[in-house]
């Protein structure tokens, strides 16, 4: 894909002082017109590209603006392959790790992706959302418009968005776009979508970039206080970090921290079950009562 190429043409000119036109397109199997297209697009982007004619030309990144050769070491460059490695995780095919091999062709060192580090991104149902996050990525790359049924708490709907970022984050994979039923943009999960289709193409629009910090997008509404068992430390400690917890002198830990609605801290708090008791919010107390005498009476009638 064109993203890909772009990085990969940008990685082998600051590896060498100049290449052919004839020589990038052999080595990323397009044509040359199709390498001085992304010649332009990175001199749009602002990397000054610059191409020379003759038999001692070629193309190089402008000397008087060339990133220093300590700029990016072999340790960045392995970091920056294995990144890319890991993004093979989440899909079917080998676009990143063909990506790696290439960059390595031909150079004086190979380049390969740090072994020690070891990146997956894939999900529980790989199967289901890798599909996804390629029929997402490809609407991106073709600026089309995606049709989906999305389940979510509140309920199911049908959306339609223009979608504009492919994002990992939270453990999940989303999709940013702009929401043609809330009239806005709007953040869905991929995890969610079903009945996924692509649509026509769409009139792009100026995308503002989302705000993935926890509390914009998880606002903390309900603040619970519990008294836990140690034998559940450590999913304390995995979930909410060490300063969510403080050992009380009976060995008990009183346990505080946000959820972004009762539901869910409803659910967290069962999660545990007669590992906790929760003190507040006293209304979640109350109803996590009133759900204990149902249960009991429903298994009483057994």
């Amino acid at each position: 894909m064109k993203v890909d190429r772009l990085v990969g043409i940008l990685s082998v000119l600051l590896q060498r002082d100049k290449m052919t036109a004839p020589e990038l397109a052999e080595l990323f199997e397009v044509s040359r017109r199709t390498i001085a297209r992304d010649i332009d697009s990175l001199n749009m982007a602002g990397i000054p590209i610059q191409t020379t004619r003759g038999t001692r030309g070629g193309i190089r990144i402008m000397k008087g603006y060339r990133l220093d050769k300590t700029a990016l070491t072999s340790a960045d460059l392995q970091s920056i392959l294995a990144g890319l490695r890991g993004l093979d995780s989440a899909s079917k095919t080998r676009r990143y790790a063909a990506l790696m091999e290439k960059l390595s062709a031909g150079s004086s060192t190979t380049i390969a992706a740090d072994e020690h580090v070891l990146i997956n991104l894939a999900a529980w149902d790989r199967a289901t959302v890798s599909e996804r996050i390629e029929t997402v990525h490809e609407a991106i790359e073709e600026q089309r418009s995606l049709s989906f049924l999305y389940v979510a708490p509140s309920g199911e709907t049908h959306r339609t968005i223009d979608p504009y970022y492919l994002i990992f984050e939270w453990s999940s994979w989303y999709v940013w776009g702009y929401c043609e039923l809330r009239d806005d943009f709007r953040l869905f999960k991929l995890s969610r979508m079903t009945d996924m289709k692509v649509e026509s193409p769409f009139a792009s629009r100026e995308a503002p970039l989302p705000q993935l910090s926890g509390d914009c997008v998880f606002p903390k509404r309900c603040r619970v206080r519990a008294r836990i068992q140690p034998q559940c430390r450590w999913r304390l400690i995995e979930e909410f970090g060490p300063t969510s917890l403080t050992e009380c002198e009976d060995g008990m830990l009183l346990f505080s921290a946000g959820f972004s609605c009762q539901e869910q801290a409803m659910t967290w708090v069962l999660s545990l079950g007669d590992g906790i008791e929760l003190l507040e919010p006293v209304a979640l107390r109350a109803e996590l009562a009133e759900f204990g005498q149902r249960l009991r009476e429903r298994y009483d009638r057994v």
